[in-house]
């Protein structure tokens, strides 16, 4: 059987899996990140992964492996740039690396990119002719695919779209170095670092900090300041996209990570900015929807890195 490895590389953890040519994972391992280690001991957690992969697929052939990583990553070098979560993976060029250490030929993409690739082959973005995908958890990425392959920047560079600026006057300073970018005002890190500074202001009982799922949870509940928190969030979403169609007019934008499993606390506000902003183009075109494949589009993204960059065979492309 013709299996195609997958790693994905992200802040929280390292997952290593066997995808079939159908999108569908067959095997799959994963183990915390350790931002404390460098890529050495990174490396070797991840041969050990595949490995006890393959083990139990006594009968597969291996295609290649495919790689999604967070942070931004050059695609021909597999070279990683600046990247808070694995600050001693920086300037590390993880193809030649991994390649050797697994013995089989590596491609690698930004996480983004990898699942953008993963839900246009086989997932929520399938038949659409400009494909973008969005995920909104500890960060904001997010990639497009056109009429099949990754819409790229100068030199093979991946555009840094949840980094564009929102609020540039009075939103707050980011690790990209601007001001009101959209990661900064919409991913999950600011609904939740928003809703708990203002509740220590309305406090002071020293209760424990909530994370976004637990904002979320507060405002499903009917909890005004959760509800106020989530309401900002999404007006800040809803600018961003309203940007990525104004942009790109993509046919679906599919919406991914850990926050857009709470989707219907940000529709309505998301759907509003939209029709408020996108008055020069057809925004009603694109159709806004959840990714199809969850919590597996890291793997199955992963897996389609190598396809988009090699094809069916190692030595294709």
């Amino acid at each position: 059987m013709d299996l195609i490895g997958a790693i994905d590389i992200g802040g929280t953890k390292i997952a290593a899996g066997l995808v079939d040519v159908n999108g569908t994972i067959l095997e799959q391992e994963a183990w915390p990140t350790d931002r404390e280690k460098d890529y050495h001991a990174g490396v070797e957690r991840i041969a050990g992964l595949l490995s006890r992969c393959v083990e139990r697929r006594p009968d597969a052939r291996l295609l290649g492996v495919g790689v999604g990583c967070t942070g931004p990553v050059d695609p021909k070098t597999g070279v990683l740039g600046p990247n808070s979560f694995l600050p001693l993976w920086e300037g590390v060029s993880m193809v030649e690396i991994l390649e050797k250490a697994l013995g089989a030929q590596v491609a690698i993409e930004n996480d983004a990119d990898a699942a953008a690739l993963g839900e246009y082959a086989w997932g929520a973005g399938k038949g659409a002719g400009i494909c973008a995908y969005v995920t909104v958890s500890t960060g904001i990425g997010c990639g497009v695919v056109v009429d099949g392959r990754l819409y790229r920047g100068a030199g093979g560079a991946h555009p840094e779209l949840g980094h564009i600026i929102i609020d540039a006057s009075s939103g707050p300073l980011c690790i990209c170095g601007g001001r009101g970018c959209w990661e900064s005002l919409a991913s999950g890190t600011a609904l939740a670092g928003w809703y708990n500074e203002r509740r220590r202001e309305q406090s002071s009982n020293g209760s424990a900090d909530a994370d976004a799922r637990e904002v979320c949870r507060r405002a499903g509940l009917g909890e005004p300041l959760a509800q106020e928190a989530v309401l900002r969030a999404g007006h800040s979403l809803g600018t961003g996209l309203a940007n990525l169609i104004t942009t790109f007019i993509p046919d679906v934008i599919v919406l991914g990570g850990g926050v857009m499993s709470s989707w219907s606390l940000f529709e309505d506000p998301v759907r509003r900015v939209i029709r408020q902003t996108c008055g020069m183009v057809p925004f009603e075109r694109t159709a806004l929807c959840l990714s199809s494949l969850g919590a597996r589009a890291g793997l199955v993204g992963a897996a389609r890195v190598w396809v988009h960059r090699y094809g069916s065979s190692p030595k294709a492309g």
